[in-house]
């Protein structure tokens, strides 16, 4: 595993480092908040969200395999993979006493919480709890069907297409409500994401409330406006509360779509903040 201390002067993350294929960052050598971004995301896009995070808690961000700086591996693509990766980082950081005793709370964005509660399901032993921003919520289908391969999205590949200060114009054009500093990590990361990705297999999505009754920890579910964009609708949220095995708890972030924290970071802060008191140790 190696350690640097790099990070750019506008940066909240102290140290960068790298396990196995996996990049990531972190505020500080012990750590209580991991942090999972979405898909074509990087680590670095939670850098203005770990800034703007008043509290005592320090954060890990890691770069998903394919995305950031962390290398893609030949197999199948997705919740599975992704949460042995996570477990990989955190026991390794773990073995060397970064990670708080009784385990971290695991928030993830999208595909990145998709990733937290298969990780919270597969290793209870490293969360302490869980932030899901709207999930993808999957469909009811077998989790045992066939690894399918994703379709490219024309909106990555003209956001590739342009050179960087068009991309961010475009973002800040299309999303006039973000704020200023999450446009220019939002556009590097499209750069960085690897489109090998799409030639690899993608395991089938699971159903978001039958994946919840195997995670036993806190849970607080996030979502927006499905008119917005949000993938989790009231009657989703709903399901979602009475399979929970633990406690857990749902916000409904008016105004915001699928990016909760960008489009109404203030109603975010304070819904994940007060979950922060509440659970972190």
């Amino acid at each position: 595993m190696g350690h640097t201390s790099e990070a750019s002067d506008r940066s909240p993350f102290t140290e960068r480092g790298a396990t196995g294929h996996l990049a990531w960052a972190r505020t500080a050598p012990l750590v209580d908040l991991v942090l999972l971004h979405g898909f074509s995301d990087s680590a670095d896009c939670w850098g203005p969200l770990v800034a703007a995070l008043q509290g005592p808690w320090e954060a890990l961000a890691i770069d998903a395999r394919g995305h950031g700086s962390s290398g893609l591996p030949e197999g199948t693509f997705g919740r599975t993979a992704h949460a042995r990766d996570v477990a990989q980082v955190l026991d390794a950081l773990a073995a060397e006493g970064g990670v708080r005793s009784g385990g971290a709370i695991v928030a993830g964005h999208s595909m990145g919480a998709v990733t937290a509660a298969a990780f919270a399901e597969s290793r209870p032993d490293l969360v302490a709890a869980v932030i899901l921003e709207d999930p993808p919520p999957g469909q009811r289908q077998p989790s045992e069907g066939a690894p399918q391969r994703r379709l490219t999205p024309d909106w990555l590949v003209a956001a590739r297409d342009r050179d960087l200060p068009e991309r961010i114009a475009t973002n800040r054009a299309g999303n006039p409500d973000w704020p200023d500093d999450e446009h220019e990590p939002w556009a590097l990361s499209k750069e960085r994401f690897d489109m090998h990705v799409f030639d690899l297999p993608s395991e089938p999505m699971a159903y978001l409330p039958d994946v919840l009754p195997k995670v036993s920890c806190p849970v607080l579910l996030l979502y927006g406006d499905t008119d917005r964009g949000s993938l989790i609708s009231a009657e989703v949220a709903a399901e979602c509360a009475n399979a929970a095995a633990g406690e857990f708890a749902s916000v409904h972030i008016e105004g915001a779509g699928h990016n909760i924290r960008r489009d109404r970071r203030e109603p975010y802060l304070a819904a994940v903040t007060e979950f922060l008191r509440r659970y972190a140790g």
